[in-house]
């Protein structure tokens, strides 16, 4: 199995795409962008038991998307060159017309005049185009966070999907409680998008709509922290805890690690060879 953000030196256009006449007709609208997509994601779906509740957790889980995919960054290499991101995956997906941030609504009905309306003009054939970073998924009654990079571990797939659970799960019991969720002006969500990309855990976020700013590897602690009497409750204590091993050592930095290692040449006399490529190894199993 290989899971990254992108195949770090593959050439994109040369590989082919899987049959499928929902692929083929992606590509053929989007033609030399779309056959640049040789990328690796993880979704998380959560479920609701409200329909009424989609909207704000969406907007809640936007503000969030820095956290998880600068906590998921795993494709600083883009054919076979250090793109100086953290996630070249998130700049290239989000060429897609219908992909990056989703546009945000307060009811749900507000979002299903939206879906009919570009389904009107030709701009999807269905619900299921709206490649967003964050989604509804109507079919399935959950919301669904995609704005991950490819996961090298079990262990980092429990922690980034207890820590979607967990946001869910908190936005929900806070909509019980009669309380809004902040949605970040437009322009603030971009920005933090791209500064997860570009800088990974060394991003400083916006966490406000009055343009506070908070280094990430802060406020994500923090937001463990907040999140853990809710995973206690979930039963996933002990996966959202993995969430501090991947600040601490990411995969956007555990590759450039190897790349090191592996310009440096053999390990020196001495030092054990499996020590050497260990790093490759959670990188690519």
């Amino acid at each position: 199995m290989f899971c990254q953000g992108t195949h770090p030196f593959a050439d994109a256009i040369a590989q082919p795409s899987t049959p499928s006449e929902r692929y083929d007709r992606m590509l053929d609208l989007t033609q030399y962008w779309g056959r640049q997509l040789l990328i690796f994601g993880v979704h998380v779906h959560v479920g609701l038991d409200d329909v009424s509740k989609a909207m704000p957790v969406v907007n809640g889980l936007v503000n969030r998307v820095p956290h998880l995919l600068a906590l998921s960054a795993s494709s600083p290499f883009w054919a076979g060159t250090d793109t100086g991101y953290q996630s070249q995956r998130t700049l290239l997906f989000q060429q897609l017309p219908t992909a990056g941030l989703p546009f945000q609504f307060q009811e749900w009905e507000d979002f299903e005049r939206c879906v009919a309306q570009m389904e009107q003009v030709g701009m999807i054939a269905d619900v299921t185009e709206c490649r967003w970073d964050v989604r509804a998924v109507p079919r399935l009654g959950t919301v669904e966070m995609r704005a991950c990079d490819g996961l090298a571990t079990l262990e980092e797939i429990a922690a980034v999907t207890a820590y979607t659970q967990c946001l869910v799960d908190d936005l929900s019991a806070s909509l019980e409680r009669g309380e809004t969720v902040e949605v970040l002006p437009p322009w603030h969500a971009q920005e933090n998008k791209w500064r997860a990309a570009r800088y990974g855990m060394d991003a400083t976020v916006i966490v406000d709509a009055r343009g506070t700013q908070v280094p990430l590897a802060e406020h994500l602690p923090a937001e463990i922290e907040r999140l853990t009497p809710v995973a206690e409750r979930l039963g996933c204590e002990a996966e959202l805890a993995g969430v501090q091993a991947m600040i601490d050592d990411g995969g956007a930095a555990r590759q450039r690690r190897v790349e090191a290692q592996a310009l440096a040449g053999p390990p020196a006399e001495g030092e054990d060879a499996d020590d050497a490529v260990a790093p490759l190894r959670a990188v690519v199993l």
